[in-house]
């Protein structure tokens, strides 16, 4: 079926909008929505009415802080590969960063895959290739793949520090907290296509939240937005799926399947949102050979956010990146201080790159 016209689109937006007797906040979760709205220049064109906030979805920017030091300890150890995706380099930890390790010596190697990170560990035998775990259900498949071929090829010095998260349990926990005021999710593109859109139905019917799948294309935003508005205006909380072309109500099976067999579910820390219940994918026990924290005794320490930085709250939806008073002063992306800065699907990454609108 032929998408409308972006025009045509924009006019029903501006229709729903019409109906609304009050404003609308509207939090996009997903990261890639956070980029995709301001690279559209979206937030300027929308009603007064309708304020957009992003949401804990930029996998990297949650990631709590424990975790960034566990990989960079394990960094400095003698024979120890860490692979990682490019965004968590740059991160910085209670002890710099996994670049200033690299540039003390450390041998730290950016990978576009988790396989990149198997084929280290083939290449060089003799060292122990860790491969950084971070991301939500999107990247978590491809990581419990990796871990089932290691131990079917008998890959003996290779393993995941892990800190794949689960996207609901973390919308649920903003919801509970009943801090942050919201109308409505728009609910992540990618993650979907995993979980499925039928995932987000316990938030509608236990909160009453207005929840619309959308993909990360401006018709594919404007209608998911649209949807919201109607719900908003109409009193209604449903569960809709505008992006039906990649997302079925129950998901990915096998994927799903995958991680059920290498993964348990686990409290996972949050950055500033603290421990979530059934928020993390744990290596399961038949598979902890693969599992970083065990293979070398690691025992997170505590929290330790760099001063000043409010990155916590923006990922919450609490602040505007610009409410920061180190926003575009100490925290720029090239002298970043914390994650929000550094991801590309940072919120505050994206207010520095396209302006602050919205």
């Amino acid at each position: 079926m032929k998408a409308p016209p972006i025009a045509r689109l924009r006019d029903e937006l501006q229709e729903a909008y019409q109906c609304l007797e009050r404003p609308a906040r509207l939090m996009e979760v997903c990261g890639t929505h956070t980029v995709a709205i301001f690279r559209s220049g979206l937030r300027s064109l929308l009603p007064e009415k309708v304020r957009l906030i992003s949401g804990p979805g930029c996998p990297v920017c949650v990631t709590a802080q424990r975790y960034i030091d566990a990989a960079i300890d394990l960094a400095a150890r003698d024979e120890v590969i860490i692979a990682t995706y490019g965004d968590m380099v740059r991160v910085p930890g209670r002890n710099g960063s996994l670049e200033l390790q690299r540039a003390r010596g450390a041998d730290v190697r950016v990978v576009y895959s988790i396989r990149d990170a198997l084929a280290l560990a083939g290449a060089h035998p003799k060292c122990e290739v860790v491969f950084i775990g971070v991301g939500f259900e999107t990247t978590a498949p491809a990581t419990a793949a990796a871990i089932k071929e290691a131990r079917a090829g008998d890959i003996g010095n290779f393993s995941v520090l892990p800190a794949h998260k689960r996207v609901i349990p973390a919308m649920m926990a903003l919801l509970d907290d009943g801090d942050v005021p919201l109308d409505g999710f728009l609910c992540p593109g990618h993650v979907s296509v995993i979980i499925g859109a039928d995932a987000y139905r316990p938030i509608v019917e236990r909160h009453r939240m207005p929840c619309v799948v959308a993909g990360f294309e401006l018709g594919q935003i404007l209608s998911g937005l649209t949807h919201l508005l109607r719900q908003i205006a109409g009193g209604q909380a449903k569960l809709e799926n505008v992006y039906q072309v990649a997302v079925a109500p129950e998901g990915n099976l096998a994927a799903r399947a995958l991680l059920d067999e290498i993964f348990t579910l686990g409290t996972a820390a949050w950055r500033a949102m603290g421990d979530i219940r059934d928020s993390g994918l744990d290596i399961r026990p038949e598979y902890e050979r693969f599992d970083a924290l065990r293979r070398f005794g690691l025992t997170l320490g505590k929290d330790q956010d760099p001063p000043g930085c409010r990155c916590g709250e923006v990922i919450q939806g609490r602040i505007a990146p610009a409410e920061c008073p180190l926003f575009g002063e100490q925290c720029k992306p090239v002298t970043p201080v914390g994650p929000c800065m550094v991801s590309s699907e940072g919120t505050c990454a994206a207010w520095f790159k396209y302006g602050n609108a919205g």
